[in-house]
């Protein structure tokens, strides 16, 4: 079980950093620029307790104060423009939707 969270999670991250390099290079020329802010994850529905929740524990991925699991900057980019880390976050819950998960993309403004 740990392996295909492990799996679905690199297939995420993959996801999420080819979509925010491609809104980063595209729309805003490679430049980080506008405003800032942070995107995330939230994975509903897998309870802490059982082997689900164990494994996704076991793969990195933790729960946050609403009770999701949350992935923070699935893209892993090092820039501030929301828009671009909110395309990566976009992209790897579409992802772990696929997977038969419920998953949304948040952000914030900073």
């Amino acid at each position: 079980m740990t392996t295909e969270i492990t799996t679905i999670l690199t297939e995420a991250k993959e996801a999420a950093r080819e979509a925010a390099w491609k809104y980063f290079n595209e729309k805003l020329g490679g430049v980080d620029q506008f405003s800032c802010g942070f995107a995330w994850v939230e994975i509903y529905g897998v309870k802490g307790n059982t082997k689900l929740g164990k494994a996704f524990k076991a793969a990195g991925i933790n729960k946050n104060y609403s009770g999701a699991y949350s992935i923070w900057n699935p893209a892993g980019m090092g820039v501030q423009n929301i828009d671009t880390l909110e395309a990566g976050a976009e992209a790897a819950a579409k992802v772990f939707e696929r997977h038969g998960f419920r998953a949304y993309a948040c952000s914030r403004l900073d």
